[in-house]
């Protein structure tokens, strides 16, 4: 019988050489993958909340996440994550969406205020991570606790005990009011687009959006992300470009959340928590931005 001599180090070094090398590429790369695919899809997520995805492939490759909730359906109920002010003037502890979905059993989830520090240098080098602490800009109320201050420029989502839900532009949500977060620009008013000022003109850009539109009658809410900053997958829209997709949808009055990054949109699966759009943080898609709170929702199953 003919023996086969073994491999030596020096001929297996190279190859042990190249997988280093390859691991951090192959690692990079496999996010690319789980996103969510450049088709349309609609579809029910449970009682109350349907969802539509939209692929847009002109004037740049936009994916398009709409969410229909209606708020007087049977077994919808707001939350929002709820503040710890401590001595060191913090507000929250910053968490995922999916974090977020999972720690308070919610079915869906979106980020929300517009927050500080935030910092992105490198996939290593970011502020926040999960746990630190951080601050919202603008108005936040949870379980009828408001734990950040209102501000004139931030304007507020404003939920009653009723769920019925009003966007104030003063950024003050009135006594009685249950759950809150804020954004930064009205983009329709009184089934009216916004004007924008001639800075806000120069400075729109496509870019990941997330907007919160509500009806007249405050019971039907629409949650609109778009991804972006990811070439050839999704590019982003334009404010004037959402704010036209919120008219068609027949909203009243359309609120700017919180962009870039930290735009996600989760959803309970019986698998688990799971991400319907492609956040994108530190350049890696799929990779969630930990941030001061969110918008949540329970639901009942179809």
């Amino acid at each position: 019988m003919k023996l086969t001599a073994a491999p030596n180090i020096k001929q297996i070094a190279p190859i042990i050489g190249l997988g280093i090398l390859l691991a951090p590429i192959l690692l990079y790369n496999i996010p690319y993958f789980l996103r969510p695919k450049q088709t349309n899809e609609t579809r029910s997520l449970f009682q109350g909340i349907a969802y539509r995805r939209e692929f847009l492939p002109d004037p740049r490759p936009t994916l398009i996440h709409i969410v229909s909730i209606d708020l007087k359906a049977p077994g919808i109920g707001i939350f929002v994550t709820p503040g710890n002010p401590t001595a060191d003037l913090t507000e929250t502890n910053a968490r995922t969406a999916t974090e977020f979905l999972k720690e308070f059993k919610l079915q869906l989830a979106v980020n929300a205020n517009f927050f500080y520090p935030c910092i992105e240098e490198t996939p290593w080098d970011y502020y926040p991570r999960s746990g630190d602490r951080v601050n919202n800009v603008g108005h936040a109320i949870a379980k009828s606790q408001a734990y950040s201050q209102p501000h004139s420029n931030f304007p507020a989502l404003c939920f009653d005990a009723t769920n019925r839900a009003q966007i104030i532009e003063n950024g003050t949500c009135p006594p009685g009011t249950a759950h809150a977060v804020a954004g930064d620009i009205l983009l329709v008013k009184n089934g009216k687009p916004v004007t924008p000022s001639q800075e806000e003109r120069k400075q729109d850009r496509p870019y990941p959006r997330a907007v919160a539109a509500i009806d007249k009658t405050g019971e039907k809410l629409w949650l609109i992300l778009a991804d972006g900053k990811q070439r050839l997958y999704s590019e982003g829209l334009k404010l004037s470009e959402i704010t036209d997709i919120s008219m068609q949808l027949g909203a009243d009055t359309v609120l700017n959340l919180d962009g870039g990054g930290s735009v996600t949109f989760a959803v309970a699966s019986p698998s688990g928590a799971k991400l319907l759009n492609a956040p994108i943080q530190n350049k890696i898609p799929m990779q969630e931005r930990p941030i001061s709170n969110h918008l949540g929702f329970y639901a009942r199953e179809n």
